[in-house]
């Protein structure tokens, strides 16, 4: 089961799908800019920086998971 959910994991961080994220003010800003390389990287770092919060959600709620699954099987086990 632990293999099954590493590969789709896996998967999923392979398939990149290109995001278009800004303000409206910096979009304003960076259309009016010769080769789009600015726009290109803002979008970049934007995109990034909305990764980080949803790493760490999954981070604890794979603690709080292994931890409750941890409690449950002490309870199951005879004395």
């Amino acid at each position: 089961m632990q293999v099954k959910v590493f590969c789709v994991i896996v998967l999923f961080l392979m398939c990149v799908i290109p995001a278009e994220a800004q303000c409206a003010m910096c979009r304003a800003v960076l259309q009016n800019e010769e080769g789009q390389e600015a726009a290109k990287g803002i979008n970049n770092g934007i995109v990034y920086l909305m990764i980080i919060p949803y790493v760490l959600i999954g981070v604890v709620g794979y603690f709080i998971y292994r931890n409750k699954k941890k409690s449950t099987n002490s309870k199951n086990k005879p004395l």
